[in-house]
């Protein structure tokens, strides 16, 4: 078995931007969703994404050995943002 390469490097991207969050957010209570409960606040509340493009440049974290290669973005919590399945050649791309 080979060994796993690890590099970290820069990547511009196309990138939607976020709007603002809100400093006061309102509170729900009583909320149902996922099972969920409790107050939103203190965690801000982004409800705007803008309708163009920008580029942006991020840090791409790789992690790769003989059968896969993952790629993540560090700076917008370890995303992962491309995975390639080397065995059979297929690619995802992928940001969530």
């Amino acid at each position: 078995m080979k060994q796993v390469k690890a590099n970290i490097q820069h990547q511009v991207l196309p990138t939607y931007e976020l709007g603002k969050p809100k400093i006061n957010p309102v509170f729900f209570e009583k909320r149902v969703y996922q099972g969920s409960s409790g107050k939103v606040y203190p965690v801000p509340f982004i409800d705007k994404v803008f309708d163009k493009k920008t580029k942006k440049e991020y840090q791409v974290a790789t992690l790769e050995n003989e059968f896969v290669k993952l790629e993540m973005l560090p700076e917008i919590g370890g995303r992962i943002f491309k995975t390639q399945d080397k065995t059979n050649k297929n690619f995802d791309q992928c940001i969530y």
